[in-house]
């Protein structure tokens, strides 16, 4: 696969031809800005010990079974059941029937172009991960949780974009998030971290596919409402904590397949290196904070516990928080390049 990787890095998220993976617009990303501010103590911002994780019990296993093909839903996404999904979740919603039947009407195409990106992108798209994304949804997570108020209405655009979903956090552009996913060649057998859960979304169409999926969020509200979405949709195997995912989730027996940041890091934490198992594989956009020249790099780890790196694409997405920002890089730790 040939990349103008200028163009990647300079461009924004679009179907046509090679572009960036973008968390955030401009927009976004100027309001984010003036807002996200890591050494802050109050607000809406958890303010995790530079010294150890956030003290957030983890969930107990849960024995979650192997499903050797893609876990679909099993009851039709209609009206009656977004409404009593979202009261489940405890996120009020205005939108009427009309509306949602207008939101189902733009989801095959939003399929289509899907599928038609990662046969750009990889040669042939992943059919688990089309079928993932035919299984998620999407519409139920868009959400504006400082207001209060569904944001389906968004869902499926035809011009692919990333959606502030309020208190700092964004939902990510889906060519982006099927691009990452299908990156991460997901299995069967497979145990997940993600760390910035943000809407839930790119754990939850990990969890269609995987065995388990793990997710931290570090934004107080938004980790702690995002938490109440999976159990009504079923989605039993994603488990979701606030804490710094800069420490990762030591508690998971036997570590990770996979640990995908949907965060922007300075560099590589050594701690998640630890949790990755032989032949697991790290995703991890590393640059500088709300600045271009980002670059998602693929760490892999070698039967030997060997790391070994690549770069991938030009990105673009909002900082990771906590950790990352108030302490010095450790001696050692992996940087992009």
């Amino acid at each position: 696969m040939t990349i103008d990787r200028r163009r990647l890095i300079a461009g924004g998220a679009a179907l046509a031809g090679a572009s960036t993976l973008a968390a955030c617009d401009e927009a976004t990303r100027e309001r984010l800005q003036a807002r996200l501010n890591p050494t802050r103590t109050g607000g809406d911002t958890a303010a995790p010990s530079p010294d150890a994780p956030a003290a957030t019990a983890a969930p107990e296993a849960t024995g979650s079974a192997v499903s050797e093909t893609v876990r679909m839903p099993a009851r039709p996404w209609t009206y009656d059941a977004f409404v009593a999904a979202m009261a489940a979740s405890e996120r009020p919603s205005s939108l009427s029937r009309a509306q949602f039947d207008v939101i189902q009407s733009r989801k095959p195409a939003a399929i289509q172009r899907i599928k038609t990106y990662l046969d750009g992108k990889f040669g042939a798209a992943d059919p688990r991960v089309v079928q993932a994304f035919e299984s998620v949804p999407r519409d139920f997570y868009h959400y504006a949780y400082a207001a209060q108020d569904s944001t389906a209405y968004q869902a499926y655009e035809a011009n692919p974009k990333p959606w502030a979903i309020g208190h700092g956090s964004v939902l990510s552009d889906y060519l982006g998030q099927a691009y990452m996913t299908q990156l991460a060649e997901p299995k069967p057998t497979d145990v997940t971290l993600e760390i910035g859960t943000g809407s839930g979304f790119q754990s939850s169409l990990l969890s269609r596919i995987v065995r388990d999926s793990y997710t931290i969020e570090i934004i107080q509200p938004v980790g702690h409402a995002v938490s109440k979405i999976f159990k009504p949709l079923g989605y039993d195997n994603v488990h979701a904590r606030v804490g710094d995912g800069y420490f990762g989730w030591p508690e998971v027996e036997g570590g990770f397949d996979t640990i995908m940041l949907t965060c922007v890091a300075q560099y590589a934490p050594p701690e998640l290196f630890r949790q990755l198992k032989p032949g697991g594989k790290l995703i991890i956009p590393i640059g500088q904070p709300f600045r271009r020249g980002q670059v998602l790099y693929v760490y892999t780890k070698d039967a030997d516990g060997r790391v070994r790196s690549r770069r991938d694409v030009g990105v673009f997405f909002i900082p990771m928080t906590g950790a990352m920002q108030n302490r010095p890089r450790p001696q050692g730790a992996a940087m992009g390049g």
